[in-house]
Formats: structure tokens, sequence, C-alpha cells
């Protein structure tokens, strides 16, 4: 499993976090009369326990492992022959990886436990839409190999992939520390993704006997593609609430997400995003 982090990627999550910050002191004028400001940011005592809500929006990059995709293919069409038994060709990684990158929005609704003053533990649940998050790969490879009766086998094999995430869930515990109007917190949790994939596979055998003679070629593809199809996983980020009233709050947090295979693909999502949040 691999995340991808480069530069604009990690200018993103600061500015996320940023525009959480500085978005309180926009709603500072709005504050009613009674609030005790101690300090620019703060508004008084602040109390975190209760339902939340909110929504969000962010940018997701989306990797997509396509390593393994074709291999179930390859060994269904090379079953019980002498070069997949002895090269095993089905383990040939034949696809690379490949990141995409989209807006992506978000609805979550979960309860704050304030055990202490600084202590706030929490759970959500979360729906998450990217806009679009899909990534395909085609390739190719060739091997000259020589089996044990001395069969020479010029094997090709070739492997085209696509997979998207339509959307997924998320289950979230949180813990965070509170002080002032602000409270940062830790994410681990788990979470549930609806894919559509698809899966090409063709194997081309070009078998020169050892005996000599003509050569015995050979050839089959192998099709597979599935919507609406759901993979689990798990989630850990953190994040960063700045309270602009007693009831309504801002927020920025980072969120990774990395699934379970689906149609032998393996995924795993980066998303940056701010949000709204009323507590009640």
């Amino acid at each position: 499993m691999t995340c991808r982090c480069d530069s604009a990627f990690a200018r993103l999550v600061l500015c996320t976090l940023l525009a959480a910050v500085c978005g309180a002191p926009a709603a500072a004028a709005d504050l009613p009369d009674d609030f005790s400001l101690r300090g620019p940011l703060n508004p008084g005592p602040v109390r975190w326990d209760g339902v939340v809500m909110g929504a969000g929006i962010g940018y997701s990059s989306m990797n997509a492992d396509f390593g393994n995709s074709t291999s179930s293919q390859v060994a269904f069409i090379l079953r019980n022959t002498a070069i997949e038994q002895q090269y095993a060709p089905s383990t040939w990684t034949t696809l690379p990886n490949k990141t995409t990158d989209s807006k992506s929005f978000n609805i979550f609704l979960g309860y704050n436990w304030q055990p202490t003053d600084d202590l706030v533990l929490g759970a959500d649940l979360a729906y998450n839409r990217p806009q679009h998050l899909e990534a395909d790969a085609s390739d190719s490879m060739t091997r000259i190999v020589t089996l044990a009766d001395g069969t020479v086998d010029t094997a090709t094999i070739s492997g085209a992939s696509s997979a998207k995430l339509v959307d997924y869930m998320t289950l979230r515990g949180r813990a965070g520390y509170a002080f002032g109007q602000f409270l940062p917190y830790a994410i681990l949790g788990g979470a549930l993704g609806r894919f559509n994939y698809s899966n090409t596979s063709t194997v081309n055998l070009d078998q020169a006997p050892a005996g000599g003679g003509p050569h015995i070629p050979f050839a089959q593809t192998e099709t597979q593609s599935q919507n609406n199809v759901f993979g689990g996983g798990w989630v850990f980020g953190g994040g960063l609430d700045v309270a602009v009233t007693p009831n309504i709050f801002v927020r920025g947090e980072w969120e990774y997400v990395a699934f379970a295979a689906v149609g032998g693909t393996r995924t795993s999502v980066n998303t940056a995003r701010v949000g709204l949040g009323l507590r009640f």
C-alpha cells in the first residue's frame, strides 16, 4: 500500500488547516454581546459535548495499485499448464500504479463526549462523494522461458484495468484535546466503499518443441467487469475544529482511507477538506 504525497498535496493540507483557523476571526463580529473574549480568537468557555452535524468540501487523491488486478484471469487461462506450474506468469506484475485527483463532498453526523475540561471523545458517521475518482492502466510484458522438458515458450501477457470509487462511508472514532475555542483531534475507524471495475487479460504463447518441428501458437482473452461492488477498509487522520459561536464550528481535516482489493485492485484515498458544523 502506498500513500502519495507531493508538494501540491502538502500545500493543500496546510491551506485546509489555515482556512479553519482563519475562519474564526471573520465571524467574531457576529458573536453575541455576552461573549467575553479572552484573546483574539477565544469566545469564552466552550463546551464540545452533544450531537454534531455538518458538511464539507475537499480535494481527494486516489492511488490505484493494479499490480494484481489481472492475476486471477491469467491463472485461469494457464490452469494445468507447465509454464504456470514452473514460472507462474499469473504472478508477473504487468500493470503499474495510477493516481487520479478530484473534488469531493461529505456530510457527517456524530456525537461528542467531554468527560473532562480538556478531553473530548467522539464518533461520527460520514458519507463521502468524490466528483470523479477513476484510474485505468494498460500494458504488456514478454518473457522467453525454457520448460523442464526442453520446450521454449515465448509468453506475452497483456492487461488492461480500470477502477472507479463511486462513494464511500466512514465510521470514525475521534479523540481530541480542547483548549479555548480550539479542538485538535485524531481519527481512527473503518470505511466501506462502492466501486466499479473492469479487467481484461490476454495470454499469447508461442511454443517451440524441444525436438524441433513447427511452433505451436496459443492465445486466449478473459474479461470481467462489475459495478457497485463494495469493499471494506480503514481510515485514520487528524483535524482541527474551531468554535465561532457556542453552537457553530468550522473544521479542517486530513483523512487517509485504505481499501481492501476490489477486482484485484487496491486503492487508497488522501483527502483534505474544510467544513462547517453545528453542535446541539
